[in-house]
């Protein structure tokens, strides 16, 4: 006999202990099954997992559960990812409590500090995966610094350079003055400002002309070298080709035309400064002017600029150059202003664009057979209005900058000779004799100081952690993968990036099907985070409602492209849902309800388990459905509305009076709930698997774990008649509880109710399912007419319609006709909205062309339904004056 409530805590630590030790989580147990695959996208080893990451493991652990019941030999490989910027941050900061640098302690013992952390960070991550009920082949765990892994980046990075595709160059990067490296657009996020912008006199040379400019940043002014202007502004045409004398260098730059000056903004004149703004570094690049550098690394103005800033802070400078351009009269005024502000994500301070030599990669000739895979359909965007995103980005495409000044990560495989002449090798033997061939003598050579940006390892996640470039089994088999789970701010910088080195060096694209998961919102639509203080930790929500509660909440909320609304209260509703479940199997206990390896569906003779099984084969199949097409939300919904409605709500209490009684209705009706209690546990498993675990092993004792069960197998059944008659009979019964309730009829009052309009279906369904009627309706009577209702017997009663009979239910003076024409009018303009909405979906061209005629002809029959039952709502109307 089961508990009397369901206890997650008591069971799931058991239960995950029991599916690691039977092995059953592991890859490669079914060699001759198709394989499934997905790759965990790697969390970062920098702290705890949040409800983002609760979300996205959940679904992917739906869909690993699900496949693996369907018979595949499924991999879900798991790992982590090094996380450059953000972990050397977590260990600079333990430090610096202690009132150490990494400076002091050189590179070689801070990183023994780091992997240190790595390995603390990494077992609580594991164990959060784990409280979430995540299954993957725990076997088969990465890290993207593992031997393995570094070797794969290697052979990448030398891959590339030899191809040419990897390149030294100076360009502007987003440079990080706290954190003192170069940092990705990722890590770049632009906040909104009170600040204000500058207008500044620039005199033309030889001339009593000026031009005017505008700029948020006034310490930059020392690296301007031109002043641009819009091809087409007449007001400026007479000055192009003219030299300014610049106020504070004294430096001679020219007037321009380019397209990136815009009539419309400011003064429509722009001081072009290469080295420290993206746009002017592309119109630098485009008229051959000269690059300025003003910063060094720690945001000072270096001695490339007067002597008087320089050393400056560039804050301070900015007032100085300010101050000075008003004392020497070439102040125009100066505006406050709303000014996007690039800030570290990490660091928090301004970041600054700087000139200085990276490493890049030639992302644009990457991208073309990335961007023809996805336009082609070779791989899929779920939902499909993703891919603009990534078109958008690979259309638009930039050199990536794939060098870091950290310690922390893969160290760029470079090594340079005592004339700084580059050697790029696997490893530093290589590049030993690489240089002797070289030089034809011995020379030390001294490896770059930077290392790789984080996503260029992650882009390699796919097949790196598959063993590749060696051409291992586990890669053989397992790649290219099934599908990518993974949120739309990384589609950028890590999905195109994954697709590009995935075909590049494999010819096959990563993954088939990339599914954005929505973001997490809390429960008014805001973005949680720590200053907001809304932020909810899903390990509170593990520990007081326990694994399934989380995980169905999460997937009943995974409407493709809806971002998730999350309240603490749908948990606790979702968790009510599985104690309803335990609850039935409980009460099916109770009634010898015992699982009968022998029972057939076919062969029923009562009609409540005939429409029952109908019910759940149709069920199996549509959730299977759901869960291929990423309707994760749809598959829950269906689950949740069987269980809690069909099966608890109404089967079993049909069930009762089958319990009461003997013989072989009794004995169907047991092996019949049985049955289908054994398909709800296979079907939710891969939402809620630690409740269905416990119950399948109460159901079948010696059947083993249901981690390593299957999927029901869909059976056809001809029990249409009974389904159809037992959903008309809940309907009925549904109008005369709605009635009775919107009326205040008392629960001990058992009324009379009469049918007109009873055509010979509802005569002989009334007469079939007396018994059920009078029971579940609390009924003392039924009455049945072919006739129509009359308005004087519709006196004093209350109405409702079921097909095409109108049920009167005489409430002997206990009615409010006020209320009920309140209520009738409610239901016709239900009715009216429901034609309004069917007749639109009919009268779509598209629709009819497209649906199959099954559902045409649900729809048409919808129709029917809807108008016949105005026309009757209308009449009830008219009754009651």
């Amino acid at each position: 006999m089961l508990e009397k409530t369901f206890n997650p805590e008591s069971v799931e630590q058991k239960l995950y202990e029991a599916w690691e030790s039977a092995g059953l989580m592991a890859a490669g147990r079914k060699t001759q099954a198709k394989p499934y695959t997905i790759m965990m996208p790697p969390p970062n080893i920098t702290g705890s997992l949040h409800m983002g990451h609760a979300f996205t493991f959940t679904l992917q652990d739906i869909l690993i559960r699900f496949y693996r019941l369907q018979g595949r030999d499924v991999l879900w490989q798991p790992g982590t990812d090094h996380a450059a910027i953000s972990t050397q941050m977590v260990v600079e900061r333990q430090l610096g409590e202690k009132g150490i640098t990494r400076q002091d302690l050189g590179r070689e013992k801070f990183l023994e500090r780091v992997w240190e952390w790595k390995d603390e960070s990494e077992g609580i991550i594991k164990n959060q995966l784990k409280r979430l009920g995540a299954s993957p082949d725990w076997s088969q765990e990465r890290f993207t610094l593992d031997e393995g892994l570094s070797a794969a980046v290697r052979h990448v990075f030398v891959e590339l350079y030899r191809q040419g595709l990897i390149y030294q160059a100076k360009r502007l990067i987003n440079w990080d003055p706290k954190l003192q490296t170069a940092i990705s657009d990722v890590e770049v996020e632009n906040l909104a400002l009170n600040g204000a912008m500058y207008y500044y006199s620039y005199p033309i040379e030889g001339s009593h002309e000026s031009i005017t400019i505008a700029t948020s940043r006034p310490e930059t002014v020392f690296g301007d070298v031109a002043v641009a202007v819009h091809p087409d502004d007449e007001r400026y045409q007479h000055l192009l080709g003219k030299m300014i004398r610049h106020p504070l260098t004294d430096r001679l730059i020219p007037v321009i035309a380019d397209l990136h000056a815009d009539p419309e903004k400011f003064t429509g004149a722009v001081k072009i400064t290469p080295a420290h703004d993206f746009n002017d570094f592309e119109v630098g690049y485009r008229h051959n002017l000269e690059m300025i550098n003003i910063l060094d690394g720690n945001a000072r103005l270096n001695e490339n600029v007067p002597t008087a800033y320089q050393g400056l802070d560039r804050f301070v400078a900015r007032k100085k150059v300010n101050a000075e351009m008003e004392a020497k009269g070439f102040f125009v005024k100066e505006e406050s202003a709303v000014i996007p502000t690039p800030h570290g994500e990490k660091s928090g301070v301004v970041i600054e664009p700087w000139l200085m030599d990276q490493w890049y990669v030639d992302a644009a000739t990457l991208a073309g057979p990335a961007l023809k895979a996805v336009e082609e359909g070779t791989t899929k965007f779920v939902p499909e209005y993703w891919e603009n995103t990534y078109f958008e980005w690979l259309r638009n495409i930039q050199p990536w900058c794939i060098s870091r000044q950290l310690w922390w990560g893969h160290r760029i495989p470079v090594w340079y000779g005592p004339d700084k002449h580059v050697f790029v090798a696997i490893n530093e033997e290589e590049a030993y004799k690489d240089a002797a061939l070289y030089y034809k003598e011995d020379v030390t050579l001294t490896q770059d100081e930077d290392v790789l940006d984080t996503w260029f390892s992650s882009a390699l996640w796919p097949f790196s952690t598959l063993g590749w470039p060696d051409q291992t089994p586990e890669f053989k088999r397992y790649y290219p993968t099934d599908v990518l789970i993974t949120g739309h701010d990384i589609i950028f910088f890590w999905v195109a990036r994954m697709m590009m080195m995935g075909i590049h060096f494999t010819d096959e694209v990563p993954f088939k099907t990339v599914y954005i998961n929505a973001l997490v919102r809390d429960e008014k639509g805001q973005k949680m985070s720590k200053t907001k203080g809304n932020v909810v930790d899903p390990l509170i929500l593990l520990n007081t409602y326990g694994a399934d509660a989380l995980r169905f909440t999460l997937a009943a909320l995974a409407a493709p492209g809806r971002d998730v609304k999350f309240a603490k209260t749908q948990v606790e509703g979702y968790r009510n849902f599985t104690t309803k479940l335990w609850n039935a199997t409980r009460f099916a206990d109770m009634n010898g309800c015992a699982f009968d390896p022998q029972f057939t569906i076919h062969s029923l003779q009562v009609p409540i388990n005939q429409w029952i099984v109908d019910q759940i084969s149709t069920l199996a199949t549509d959730v299977k459905e759901a869960i291929e097409t990423y309707k994760f939300n749809e598959a829950a919904h269906l689950l949740y509305h069987f269980i809690w409605g069909h099966f608890c709500d109404w089967y079993l209490e049909f069930c009762k009076s089958k319990f009461s009684g003997e013989g072989p209705e009794k004995q169907e009706t047991q092996k019949t709930v049985a049955y289908v209690l054994d398909h709800i546990v296979r079907l939710l498993h891969p939402f809620t698997p630690y409740i269905t675990e416990v119950l399948w092993e109460h159901l079948h004792p010696e059947a083993g774990l249901l981690l390593g069960g299957t999927w029901p197998e869909t059976q056809k059944t001809e029990y249409r008649q009974a389904s159809e008659d037992m959903e008309w009979l809940i309907q009925v019964i549904t109008e005369i509880r709605s009635v009775r309730a919107e009326m205040n009829v008392p629960v001990a009052a058992f009324l009379t109710v009469s049918f007109y309009d009873a055509g010979p279906e509802t005569h002989r369904r009334l007469k079939d399912h007396e018994d059920l009627l009078l029971k579940l309706a609390r009924l003392k009577n039924i009455k049945a007419f072919a006739e129509p209702l009359s308005p004087q017997e519709a006196v004093g009663s209350a109405q409702s319609v079921v097909n095409e009979a109108t049920i009167l239910i005489p409430l002997e003076g206990a009615i409010d006709v006020k209320a009920e024409k309140d209520r009738l009018q409610k239901e016709l303009k239900k009715a009216a909205s429901e034609i309004s909405e069917i007749s639109k979906k009919l009268s779509n061209q598209e629709f009819i062309a497209r649906a199959p005629q099954e559902i045409v002809d649900v729809q048409q029959k919808r129709l029917e339904t809807a108008t016949l039952a105005v026309e009757k709502l209308s009449e009830a109307l008219s009754r009651l004056g």
